[in-house]
């Protein structure tokens, strides 16, 4: 049974990590790429529904996958997923230090390249709408530690920030970086996705607000008529 409240324990942690072991899609995401790509998805300046992302986190269709042992393993799977994106959603909202989930690579180092990933896949879900922050001069800066160590050992090294393999001490400030600049840019898309919001629930208010005229009732033109032997009634010419 999964806890709907509090933080993901480390054994839930570790039943991710699992669900995500066996997923065979191409671009199937580790915990790591998750936590970046909720990241960008969170802080970016449009919602994005589970409808969208889910498919993106297994990489692809989910009947092409290996079965999950049991239909309870999946839907415990997306309740903590679920959960882990209220968390960075909560810390965002309010005003908390953000840090990233960062996993140790086979030589024992937090590299922080799969978060990076994550969260460039995060931005190509809505790339069009980023386009405004990449070509602001004062607030475009916030993505260059996360473009860094997305690129950082890129297949084309015309595409990599360094030619130099980077140290420990320039890592660790990219990687305080790239916390920081997921606070401002969610500080920076606040008002896109309120103005977002408040158009859907516009939107909403006049779907539920508009009624279809029924053929049996008084037309609106008032003149006392059924709707259907007044406006209604067709007319041919």
């Amino acid at each position: 049974m999964v806890s709907s409240n509090g933080p993901i324990t480390d054994a839930e942690y570790d039943r991710m990590t699992s669900v995500l072991s066996h997923l065979h899609g191409k671009s199937a995401m580790n915990l790591e790429i998750l936590d970046g790509f909720f990241a960008a998805l969170i802080c970016g300046p449009q919602t994005v529904l589970p409808s969208e992302y889910l498919p993106e986190i297994w990489g692809g269709d989910m009947a092409n996958q290996n079965p999950l042992t049991a239909q309870h393993e999946m839907q415990e799977f997306v309740d903590l997923v679920m959960r882990h994106w209220n968390m960075i959603s909560q810390t965002l909202h309010s005003g908390d230090v953000y840090l990233p989930l960062l996993l140790e690579n086979e030589q024992g180092i937090v590299a922080a390249n799969d978060w990076a990933s994550g969260f460039m896949r995060g931005i190509a879900l809505r790339q069009g709408d980023w386009m405004e922050l990449v070509n602001n001069e004062e607030y475009g800066g916030s993505l260059m530690p996360i473009f860094a160590l997305a690129n950082e050992h890129h297949v084309d090294p015309e595409m990599r920030p360094y030619k130099e393999p980077i140290d420990a001490q320039q890592r660790e400030k990219l990687i305080i970086g790239a916390a920081a600049g997921v606070i401002s840019i969610h500080r920076y898309f606040a008002p896109h996705r309120r103005a977002a919001a408040r158009e859907a629930r516009e939107s909403t208010t006049y779907r539920r607000t508009s009624r279809k005229l029924g053929r049996n009732d008084p037309c609106s033109c008032g003149s006392g008529k059924k709707f259907k032997h007044c406006c209604g009634k067709i007319t041919f010419h």
